[in-house]
């Protein structure tokens, strides 16, 4: 599986990786699957993608449905934050761009934050200790 993830409720985060070559229907799944669940509403999220080789995605317009797509599904009772690790420019950019729709959808409560390393994107996340990362299945 491309994005595998756990759930760490002792820091109130989802930590999710990708590995390999990211397709549209993995990204829109990971979305679906893990904030319909009711146990982790309200809380952060820790992207890693600096596993991920290749982004395969039909057009940069599903950036802007994905950013939407998560908006309309974020907890409107408390505000989060997102942060991606992504080392590699394709991914950093898509990252940014994915950041700049989640900005300009008056539905986010998800505030989302792009970084080149572990180490910031935890900082930026209040996080002061290491998290475990999900293992592939």
């Amino acid at each position: 599986m491309p994005i595998v993830y756990r759930v760490d409720h002792e820091s109130r985060v989802v930590v999710a990786a990708g590995k390999g070559t990211l397709t549209d229907a993995d990204v829109f799944s990971y979305q679906r699957e893990v904030w319909s669940r009711a146990d982790v509403a309200g809380y952060n999220e820790l992207i890693d993608m600096t596993g991920v080789k290749q982004i395969s995605l039909p057009s940069a317009e599903r950036v802007r449905d994905l950013a939407e797509l998560a908006a309309g599904m974020d907890n409107n009772a408390s505000k989060s934050r997102l942060a991606i690790v992504a080392s590699g420019d394709g991914a950093f950019g898509l990252g940014r761009m994915f950041q700049s729709y989640r900005e300009l959808n008056p539905q986010s409560t998800k505030e989302v934050g792009v970084f080149r390393t572990m180490p910031g994107a935890l900082a930026w996340l209040r996080i002061d200790h290491s998290l475990a990362m999900p293992e592939s299945t």
